[in-house]
């Protein structure tokens, strides 16, 4: 047998939150591939070699073929099965390229298969890819559906289906799935719309090898309802429809996948420094955090890229889910950073936004129409249902509710996102639009972060909290990157000072605490950008200490998040991780994500938010904030 990665879930099709499916299981044979939050949505696939049929994907009456080899990688998930003296090679590939952000937002996947004889004879075979026609709707009950296949002016074969009464953007909320739009299914091989879905059909001889080439492509019609204009996937920005992405994809199958490959190669290697455990945790984060966004082009044209709060209230555009994913987008292309913000500025000048400090959301997938989060209870909006157009309200509304909202972690995130976008290359235009914003944001930080009150951060799963070192932390660094904003020193002194008051409050031996009364301990995941962005707040030796005294701590999956509890959050693990200078240190806390990986019982992709004894996912799924995995990479 050769190389089999082990996963929680196996990644196929990742182009956004509704196209999301994975296989829960070890092999791609034990159960059918699902939604990331759990529906089913059946990718099935048989072999028939010399009359002998076997399963290679999903489940069925067919025997199970041998799987022989499974390999996880950024872009890419491929898979060897063996049947009756025939080997299969399957590529399911994402063009998950931030670097490319026309192929970034089209929702495509190359599938390729490889047929080679094993035993160096001829063989007559056969197989076929079925597609469900679940993928087009949303829950148990099948609407009325239709279906057709045609040639397209290349020459390729290619099928649609889709529901026969469309409704886009109909609904709001989490763990649903798209009830819109239409699946579609191009080769050169034959392809026809089924009675419950997309078949594609070929047949040949196989003695040297044989490729045969898809590529599974969604056209959501409309993809995000921005402040009240239907917005389109980025891609989509000057007319193209979904016919050009897949002729995109069809016609650059070659060039597309080299540079998948090469840019597989890149993560790898870089990963490779820290240790092979990181590998294996960069591979299965790649895809799920990009996929967790919708990027689309706003009606002026600019770019906007949009998160779901995938398991925890479907949020989007939510600011403490952004914060933590930008090291890859850091690293990989700086100005997705800009577009993360770009969504919270325009709400946050909007005349329902009265506050003095940065909002929190920006609706619920697909809905941007503003804040949700903590709004008052005007009417029960439930799962499924849209929120009211809080764009549209003026000032005297009086929508939200201060106690559900995140003063102090908001103006430090929008802050620092900016700065680290700004440093790392992004354009300085969007900062500077919104100056009189920051402005305001930073004020808030100086007066309120030092010692904030109690209050809700991101982990808000954990409740509220006064006195939060965390937040405090963030706040000092909030300042300090304002003050690289503006491009003035006396803000990044002001942060220093706050530094120093900070430091001996908490000390500098390790084991800091969880409040600055003094109360238990926490992993200090908020002063990584002291260390990435070079603001020198808090001297070398502290660092040090800090990073050593969470090694005593380390459960068999890893390092908890603070004294509360035995759960942790992975993204912020590897947030301290990069913290840390010397290597043994990173690598003895990012080792037990990689074996959580490999052991969890809990199958659903890659949770953040897990028990740091069992291995067992606590709550999230498949959210964006495993980009925060990258941040040992920010650090070289």
């Amino acid at each position: 047998m050769e190389r089999i990665d082990r996963l929680p879930a196996i990644p196929l099709i990742c182009s956004d939150p509704y196209l999301s499916i994975w296989m829960p299981a070890d092999t791609l044979t034990q159960t059918d591939s699902t939604h990331w939050c759990g529906p089913t949505k059946p990718l099935r696939g048989t072999a028939t070699v010399d009359g002998v049929k076997a399963r290679y994907l999903g489940v069925g009456s067919a025997p199970e073929a041998e799987l022989v080899r499974l390999e996880v990688e950024p872009t890419s998930t491929r898979f060897s099965s063996l049947v009756n003296g025939v080997r299969i090679d399957v590529t399911f590939l994402t063009p998950a390229l931030p670097d490319d952000p026309d192929l970034l937002s089209m929702p495509v996947t190359l599938v390729s298969w490889k047929l080679s004889a094993a035993d160096g004879k001829a063989h007559d075979v056969s197989l076929d890819l079925h597609l469900s026609d679940r993928l087009c709707y949303d829950g148990d009950i099948r609407p009325k559906m239709f279906g057709t296949s045609f040639k397209l002016d290349s020459g390729l074969n290619s099928a649609l289906c889709g529901q026969v009464v469309q409704k886009p953007l109909c609904h709001s909320g989490d763990h649903i799935t798209i009830d819109w739009g239409y699946l579609h299914l191009t080769s050169a091989a034959e392809v026809a719309a089924v009675s419950d879905g997309l078949m594609l059909s070929w047949s040949g001889k196989v003695e040297d090898e044989q490729e045969v080439r898809a590529v599974i492509a969604y056209d959501d019609i409309a993809s995000i309802n921005y402040f009240g204009d239907l917005c389109k996937a980025w891609y989509r920005r000057s007319g193209a429809q979904i016919n050009d992405a897949i002729d995109a994809a069809c016609s650059r199958f070659d060039e597309i996948t080299e540079r998948c490959a090469r840019l597989d190669a890149q993560i790898i290697a870089e990963a490779k420094k820290v240790s092979d455990d990181y590998v294996s945790i960069v591979c299965a984060a790649w895809r799920q955090t990009l996929c967790a966004h919708k990027l689309i082009a706003t009606p002026k044209g600019e770019m906007a890229l949009l998160s779901k709060e995938n398991d925890s209230n479907g949020c989007i555009g939510t600011v403490d889910v952004s914060y933590p994913s930008i090291p890859l987008f850091l690293k990989f292309n700086p100005e997705l950073v800009n577009a993360l913000c770009r969504p919270i500025l325009e709400f946050a000048s909007m005349p329902v936004w009265v506050h003095d400090f940065a909002p929190h959301d920006v609706g619920r997938y697909p809905c941007a129409i503003g804040q949700v989060y903590g709004a008052n209870d005007r009417r029960r909006t439930l799962n499924g249902e849209t929120f009211e157009p809080y764009y549209l309200y003026p000032s005297t509304a009086d929508v939200y509710d201060f106690r559900y909202q995140m003063p102090v972690e908001e103006c430090g995130n929008m802050l620092v996102m900016l700065a680290a976008a700004q440093q790392y290359g992004a354009d300085r235009a969007l900062a500077e639009q919104y100056r009189g914003l920051l402005d305001k944001w930073v004020k808030y930080l100086v007066e309120f972060g030092e010692d904030p009150g109690e209050q809700l951060c991101t982990d808000d799963f954990a409740g509220h909290l006064a006195h939060n070192v965390n937040l405090a932390a963030k706040a000092i660094v909030g300042v300090a990157c304002y003050g690289r904003l503006i491009g003035d020193p006396a803000w990044e002194q002001k942060a220093k000072e706050m530094a120093g008051r900070f430091m001996e409050k908490i000390g500098d031996q390790g084991n800091t605490p969880l409040t600055l009364d003094g109360q238990g301990w926490s992993m200090k995941y908020n002063l990584l950008w002291d260390k990435v962005l070079n603001l020198g707040l808090l001297p070398d030796r502290f660092y040090e200490a800090e990073t050593r005294s969470y090694l005593p701590r380390i459960n068999t999956y890893g390092l908890p998040l603070d004294s509360r509890a035995d759960y942790t959050k992975s993204d912020w693990i590897c947030w301290v991780a990069a913290i840390a200078e010397d290597p043994e240190v990173r690598r003895a806390l990012i080792a037990p994500i990689a074996r959580t990986l490999r052991e969890t019982t809990t199958r659903v992709p890659f949770s953040d938010w897990y028990d740091t004894k069992t291995g067992r996912y606590v709550h999230f799924i498949a959210r964006s904030v495993q980009g925060g995995l990258f941040a040992p990479m920010l650090r070289g």
